[in-house]
């Protein structure tokens, strides 16, 4: 089971000094190139670097190509089965559906990945 960011985003393992070896969570992640922009889903298991990695386009893909930086949506899952499957069934659904799913849990389309971190200013792109 999966849960949506509301639920964890001040519970994040690095900011409340819990081991990463304890438990391997995967994160379902939405970004964005800008308000209603161009959106790219993914999961990984390291929702930090991974935007990292997004942000300071270290690999050639589709986010680099098209300026896709900032993480407006993520979810928590326990397990990668879990994770993957509800990255397909994200994948599935129609724009429209993205939209209203991102604007529920964060409205203003805010970049999230100073609130996973806990860095004040804006990393990267």
């Amino acid at each position: 089971m999966c849960q949506n960011p509301v639920a964890h985003i001040l519970s994040f393992p690095d900011l409340i000094g819990e081991s990463r070896e304890m438990a391997k969570d995967y994160y379902i992640y939405i970004l964005a190139s800008k308000r209603n922009g161009t959106l790219y889903i993914g999961v990984t298991s390291d929702l930090i670097k991974r935007v990292w990695e997004h942000k300071n386009k270290i690999v050639e893909s589709f986010t680099q190509k098209y300026n896709i930086n900032r993480l407006v949506y993520y979810e928590q899952c326990q397990d990668a089965e879990n994770a993957i499957r509800r990255e397909k069934r994200l994948k599935k659904y129609n724009r429209t559906w993205k939209l209203d799913l991102i604007e529920e849990f964060n409205p203003e389309w805010k970049d999230l990945y100073n609130d996973i971190t806990g860095s004040p200013g804006q990393a990267g792109g």
